[in-house]
């Protein structure tokens, strides 16, 4: 069934079909994560060393990700694997919230740590290099905006894309109103907010991991109606240790 989750076989699995347009947001991404980070270092921008930090993130996750559709499409040789190996999507998508929260800590610290002596910083870089991170994003969004609908795993990698997509849209908007003000808090200010949003987005995917790893019912599916149904369902006595 969807997120990756269902029984079928492999050449059926929801993650396995999206596995080139992974391989493609995962080269696009680790290409213009070097040309970020030596931007950011070079400008001394904060708003760009996070989100070439995103990036770095982005660039694990889609390997992660990239890596457990080639695992969870592998066929039981043993027999004793009873759901597969379907979960090593689901714990490539714990592996993106990990990454984002950290990414989006380490932001927050380092901007608190800025304020009140925040470095000048080359606008006209962050204009560019952001403007190209978004071009790279959008095109990463549109490779895995419908395998996000199918699978837990290519969702996470969405979810990574999306964010690194506003921190490039942060970057673009500190460029600006360092050019308009001549204050380079506004980069301090930014990857801030850049750092927050990612940790927002990490949540929510988080919550997602853990009830797919609590073997909770699926969203939209009420237990008790299920038992219902079944016990209506002539020949049947009893529902009993139902589990979806």
């Amino acid at each position: 069934m969807g997120a990756g989750h269902s029984h079928a076989p492999a050449t059926g699995h929801a993650g396995g079909r999206y596995r080139r347009r992974l391989a493609g947001a995962f080269a696009l991404t680790a290409g213009f994560f070097l040309i970020e980070l030596v931007a950011g270092l070079v400008s001394g921008s904060l708003a760009l060393l996070s989100d070439a930090g995103h990036m770095a993130a982005d660039v694990v996750v889609l390997g992660a990700a990239l890596l457990a559709t080639r695992i969870a499409s592998r066929p039981d040789s043993t027999g004793r694997r009873t759901y597969g190996s379907y979960r090593a999507e689901v714990f490539a998508s714990a592996l993106a919230v990990l990454a984002m929260l950290a990414v989006g800590v380490y932001v927050v610290v380092e901007a608190i740590s800025r304020l009140g002596d925040a470095p000048e910083v080359a606008s006209g870089a962050m204009l560019a290099v952001g403007f190209a991170g978004l071009v790279i994003n959008i095109i990463s969004m549109l490779l895995l905006r419908s395998g996000a609908k199918d699978s837990l795993n290519v969702k996470g990698a969405y979810y990574e894309v999306i964010a690194d997509a506003a921190g490039s849209v942060g970057v673009m908007v500190a460029g600006v109103l360092i050019i308009l003000t001549g204050q380079p808090i506004w980069d301090v200010v930014v990857a801030a907010l850049i750092a927050v949003f990612v940790i927002i987005r990490a949540v929510v995917l988080g919550r997602q991991v853990i009830a797919v790893l609590g073997q909770h019912a699926p969203e939209g599916v009420d237990p008790e109606d299920v038992a219902g149904d079944l016990d209506a369902v002539e020949g049947v006595e009893e529902v009993h240790d139902l589990h979806l």
